[in-house]
């Protein structure tokens, strides 16, 4: 198993280390995403389009999709 391995977040591809997480994985790429993905406020997806909890383990391929939730929390309803 190599000690690195290339995952694809909102079509670019990343390289990460072998264990990462789902979490590390947008840590590496989408920074200002990862904080906003933990509080809710962003959603994570696989190729397929369904959700992806933060604590998934990548593998070598994997496709993630990130976005910003258009849902308006409580206080803004």
């Amino acid at each position: 198993m190599p000690a690195a391995f290339t995952v694809f977040i909102n079509e670019r591809p990343f390289t990460v280390p072998e264990g990462a997480l789902v979490r590390d994985g947008l840590r590496i790429a989408v920074p200002d995403l990862a904080g906003a993905c933990q509080r809710g406020e962003a959603l994570v997806t696989d190729g397929r389009g369904l959700p992806l909890p933060l604590d998934a383990a990548l593998a070598a391929g994997t496709i993630l999709r990130v976005a910003r939730s258009s849902r308006r929390g409580p206080a803004d309803a």
